[in-house]
């Protein structure tokens, strides 16, 4: 099955947006933005709400905590001062220490710089261990959220789909493969891409991802169907 062009349209307008987008950022524009998002990835990894993290990364831009060696210099007390401000009460002494870890070892290894630990890295396998190397509790859900919207200055990255997205794509036909496994998730970011391209719509494919990801990760996987945007289009829902 096609999805229809104005169920795509309709996807982006209701839940798109890019999460680098609405903080402002360009990941492919400078070292700096790129670090930048990489710290709102490790936010917006913790089990925790979307405007919680945008609401704590925007705390650290105001503190100007946005370099490896600025957080170094803030210390642990200071980091979790700004996570309790900003909501993250119940990881605030878990992502200080992830954030100082990660900060350190990056300055340490890599000169501070991540364009340097992906020139290092042999392939994506090795840039994904490299990037979670660098502080315990940096797994694969936070490199997904980065990838996503960094692979255009990565291009050693494999930004691989989440299950939400995968399982998005497969309650509207999109792909008829569950992402089981890195071969499966594949084939359904090869099947997303597709079908963004194939639309013709206007609007980058991260923004498309995003809307999959929102799509399954609060409607289809809640069974919430009556009140989905996407249930006129949606196959599953008939």
């Amino acid at each position: 099955m096609t999805v229809p062009r104005e169920a795509l349209r309709l996807l982006v307008e209701k839940l798109g947006g890019s999460y680098s987008g609405r903080l402002g950022l360009n990941p492919s524009a400078s070292e700096d933005q790129l670090f930048q998002w990489f710290l709102a990835s490790i936010l917006f990894g913790a089990p925790i709400f979307e405007r919680t993290a945008e609401k704590t990364f925007k705390l650290f831009q105001a503190e100007g905590l946005t370099t490896p060696r600025r957080l170094l210099e803030a210390g642990w007390d200071r980091l979790v001062e700004i996570l309790d401000a900003g909501g993250y009460t119940r990881y605030d002494f878990k992502t200080a220490d992830k954030l100082l870890e990660m900060a350190g070892n990056l300055e340490r290894l890599y000169g501070g710089s991540l364009l340097r630990l992906h020139g290092e890295a042999s392939d994506s396998l090795d840039l994904e261990e490299k990037l979670k190397g660098l502080a315990k509790g940096i797994g694969q859900a936070t490199l997904q959220i980065f990838f996503r919207e960094a692979s255009e200055i990565l291009p050693k990255a494999e930004p691989l789909p989440s299950s939400y997205e995968a399982l998005a794509a497969r309650k509207l036909e999109i792909t008829g493969v569950k992402g089981e496994g890195r071969k499966e998730l594949k084939q359904v970011l090869t099947d997303i891409a597709k079908a963004w391209e194939k639309s013709g719509l206007r609007g980058g494919l991260a923004d498309f991802r995003v809307a999959l990801l929102r799509l399954g990760r609060d409607y289809c996987r809640k069974g919430r169907c009556k009140v989905c945007p996407l249930t006129k289009y949606c196959p599953s829902s008939s």
